[in-house]
C-alpha cells in the first residue's frame, strides 16, 4: 500500500481565479468610494472600513483553515487498520 497525503492542492488556474476575482473586487471598491459624491472624512472612513473587512475575512479564513487541518492531521492509532 501506498502512504499518500489526503491533503488536497489547488491549481494554479484556481489561484489565478482567486487573485484576479480578489483584485477586482478590491479595485471596482476603491474605484466606487473614490468617485463617491461625499466629503473627504465620508471615503476616508469607508475606505478604513473596507481594509478592515479584507483583514477580518483573512484572518477568519486563517483560522477556520487551520481548524480544519488540525482536525484532519489528529493521531488515529487504528486508522489503517
Amino acid at each position: 500500500m501506498s502512504d499518500t497525503s489526503g491533503k488536497q492542492q489547488n491549481t494554479a488556474a484556481f489561484y489565478g481565479q482567486a487573485v484576479a476575482s480578489f483584485s477586482v473586487a478590491m479595485g471596482a471598491t476603491a474605484v466606487g468610494i473614490f468617485k463617491l459624491n461625499a466629503d473627504a472624512w465620508v471615503r476616508a472612513f469607508l475606505g478604513i472600513a473596507v481594509l478592515y473587512l479584507v483583514t477580518s475575512a483573512f484572518t477568519l479564513s486563517k483560522v477556520i483553515r487551520d481548524r480544519q487541518d488540525a482536525a484532519a492531521s489528529a493521531y488515529h492509532p487504528f486508522e489503517k487498520l
